[in-house]
């Protein structure tokens, strides 16, 4: 059991309360079964819904059956599972905290949950608690007061505290029970990061006490409460730790230590922008300090400010906006893909591959030779073999999954594809004349799509004859990691097509936005004026590194010039020479500034010739400018800018592009806008999205600073009409 448990806090109790027999209980989320030697097995099973929530008809539920086992003196123990197939409880009811107005309703919700929780670790009879699948958040720490706990091998199977990634907390004692079941050391990471753990790793840590196959989970549950009760099975939790870790762990000055290196880690990390990190590490410290009873009090107090804050509202907001893009609206009209070809076995073509093999039933990967191609089909094993090593695969899946990818070096195999995918080279004629070799060697029901960053779909179609297969789908790099995957529709493109796309790309577990087809489509058109920007202010003068530096402390993950780096200063010439005179016809000519380093071949990172110089190893938190790029591009003398014009200045070059795009219709909603940039492009997810930012700035201030700035630097700052309208009549986009 844990080290120390919370039974210290009185739940409150009503004395008043009826208490109704087990089986008399009338539920809709439980199922209750008593076995003759008074074993309750507890099913979670919410009505109407995949996944089993934390919501407040669920937690009034679980209190019941509470009420009436701590008045059955014939239930000896208990062992709870889920009713789901793939989940225990994924956590909190993100709509009903959402809905929550008053600090003194989310007090209210957080109070009730804790009672729960701690009454469960309260109770005189033993708790077992089995999982299958994900169990996350406020399920993780209900598991957490549990006395012994149990999970699946399923490849489902996962645990985690996420509460991070929506500007919140585990307040449901997730802070102060987890460090003292695993310690302190490996708990602060769980937290921070909201990594998922598998059962084996969860298993080296403690954070489980067995694992068992899916199918002998609710058995294994109901015979190791069965073993508690009749004490034949003892809990030894003895975790091996080093001196190191003991002293740091269990002295106040080695805690201390551990605190300050995280929050230094933190502070660097998120510079200080998002709240709810450091509200966990004062959270556990506080609980360190004053122990878990008065911890979780301080949890339940501290929460309702993360929730009603603007940064948990945007990030709540990102949230259900992913949540959405997950359902396609026109399910019914997509084709099934079970032959998928992709064309390319590069970088973007092998992880492509990646994440459609489990989504087809045979996959051709074809380049210029069949070497080529098996080079891509290694990276692609290289991928399932490290998820087989972690139990996210079983060796047999690993190796049917690998089993259905084809080497190609040319069309013969290509009869009966369902979608052809292009990953080639930013080279119109290319495309085109691969598409042409497509048609010849595929039918009329087979999808051609163009993973292009820039190039107009309608133009690669241009000498098609089939038009209405063509589709664009721009997925970002490294496609394994990156959530984005943005659709390009033409005014050609079926609607069986476009529902086809979309449907894979929900079904590769992409969050997907489809967006109108032009000149940069929707993520690379708005990306390009805020880069164009950062490189003019280098022209006037401006250091780089403190440009970097700056829109680091906006929110961004990395700054604009490092990003051209990464992104290939060659692949940014080529998209200012494509969207050049689109800019142009606006008034807002482009700097020439990338095409002139291109041609004196410095492509970034990817040869080492950048803004920074990677030729040398670079000091600790620092990075070199390339001095020779400031002669290229004819900086003019060294001169300071204040923070507030540069954050201003890059950041609302991308605002207005995508007010435009919602103006012009290339996106259909906020929604997507938001949705593109932050999870496409990294605009600061704690903003919610250019659009949700105008929102909370406010329409009409953020026009008067795009005036001001179209007064000093010219017509690229021309304010979009849409934010003109939304400013006189004071209207939100996000009502």
């Amino acid at each position: 059991m844990n080290n120390e448990r919370a039974s210290a806090v009185k739940p409150g109790e009503d004395r008043n309360r009826e208490i109704i027999p087990l089986d008399r209980l009338v539920l809709s989320h439980l199922k209750i079964e008593k076995t003759r030697d008074g074993i309750a097995l507890v099913v979670i099973d919410s009505p109407g819904t995949r996944v089993n929530k934390g919501s407040s008809d669920l937690l009034g539920e679980i209190g019941s059956m509470i009420d009436s086992i701590e008045g059955d003196g014939t239930v000896r123990a208990m062992a709870v599972v889920s009713g789901k197939e793939d989940n225990f409880i994924v956590g909190a009811d993100i709509d009903e905290l959402k809905s929550k107005s008053t600090s003194e309703e989310v007090l209210a919700y957080i109070r009730t949950a804790n009672d729960i929780i701690n009454r469960i670790e309260s109770l005189k009879i033993p708790v077992v608690a089995g999982i299958n699948g994900s169990c996350l958040g406020g399920g993780l720490e209900f598991c957490l007061a549990a006395n012994y706990r149990v999970a699946t091998d399923s490849p489902k199977t996962v645990l985690g505290l996420p509460e991070v990634r929506l500007g919140l907390f585990p307040a449901g004692g997730g802070t102060q029970r987890l460090p003292r079941l695993i310690g302190l050391t490996q708990a602060l990471p769980l937290l921070l990061t909201a990594k998922n753990v598998r059962p084996r790793k969860a298993k080296r840590l403690g954070l489980i006490d067995e694992i068992v196959f899916p199918y002998s989970v609710r058995d294994a549950a109901v015979q190791k409460a069965r073993e508690l009760a009749d004490r034949k099975t003892k809990i030894k939790r003895k975790r091996k730790r080093s001196l190191l870790t003991a002293f740091l762990e269990s002295t106040r000055l080695g805690r201390r230590v551990v605190f300050s290196q995280a929050r230094t880690m933190v502070m660097r990390q998120t510079h200080g922008l998002y709240p709810a990190p450091l509200a966990i590490l004062d959270s556990v410290a506080y609980g360190f300090r004053k122990g878990v009873r008065r911890g979780i009090e301080a949890d339940c107090e501290r929460l309702p400010e993360l929730v009603l804050s603007q940064h948990a509202r945007s990030l709540m907001g990102l949230f259900f906006a992913m949540t959405e893009a997950k359902k396609n609206p026109h399910r019914e009209r997509a084709r099934q893909v079970k032959k998928l070809a992709l064309l390319g076995a590069g970088l973007m073509g092998s992880g492509i591959a990646a994440v459609s093999v489990e989504r087809c039933d045979t996959v051709l990967v074809k380049d210029t030779t069949l070497d080529a191609a098996a080079r891509g089909m290694r990276e692609v094993w290289k991928g399932l073999e490290k998820r087989a090593r972690s139990g996210g695969l079983t060796p047999f899946e690993r190796d049917t999954l690998y089993g259905k990818m084809v080497p190609c070096d040319d069309y013969s195999l290509f009869s009966g594809t369902d979608l052809v995918i292009e990953a080639v080279f930013e080279d119109l004629a290319l495309k085109r004349r691969i598409l042409a070799d497509l048609e010849r060697a595929t039918g009329e029901k087979t999808i051609f799509a163009s993973n292009t960053s820039a190039l107009p779909i309608k133009e690669i179609a241009a000498e098609s004859l089939r038009p209405e297969n063509v589709i664009g789908m721009h997925y970002f790099s490294p496609v394994q990691r990156m959530p984005l995957l943005e659709i390009i529709i033409t005014s050609d493109t079926a609607d069986w097509v476009s529902a086809s796309a979309l449907e894979f790309g929900i079904r590769q577990g992409k969050t997907c936005i489809v967006v109108k087809d032009g000149p940069g489509f929707y993520t690379t058109r708005i990306l390009a004026p805020m880069l164009n920007e950062a490189v003019l202010l280098m022209e006037e003068g401006v250091d780089p590194a403190d440009i970097d530096r700056v829109m680091l402390s906006f929110g961004y993950p990395v700054g604009p010039i490092a990003l051209m780096d990464e992104v290939g200063i060659d692949v940014g010439a080529h998209v200012s020479q494509g969207l050049g005179p689109m800019f142009e016809a606006r008034g807002a000519k482009p700097s020439a500034g990338l095409e002139r380093l291109y041609e004196k071949g410095y492509y970034g990172k990817k040869n080492k010739k950048g803004f920074y110089r990677y030729d040398a190893k670079k000091k600790k938190g620092a990075r070199r400018i390339d001095r020779e790029v400031l002669g290229i591009l004819n900086v003019a003398p060294p001169r300071k800018s204040e923070m507030r014009e540069i954050q201003d200045r890059v950041s609302l070059m991308m605002v207005n592009e995508a007010l435009l795009c919602l103006q012009e219709g290339i996106i259909a909603s906020p929604r997507d806008g938001d949705t593109g940039a932050v999870l496409g492009l990294g605009f600061p997810p704690f903003r919610g999205g250019p659009l949700r930012h105008v929102d909370t700035e406010g329409a009409r201030a953020v026009l008067k600073r795009m005036d001001e700035l179209a007064a000093t630097h010219g017509e690229r700052f021309k304010a979009a009409g849409i934010l003109r309208d939304a400013a006189s009549s004071n209207k939100k986009f996000y009502p």
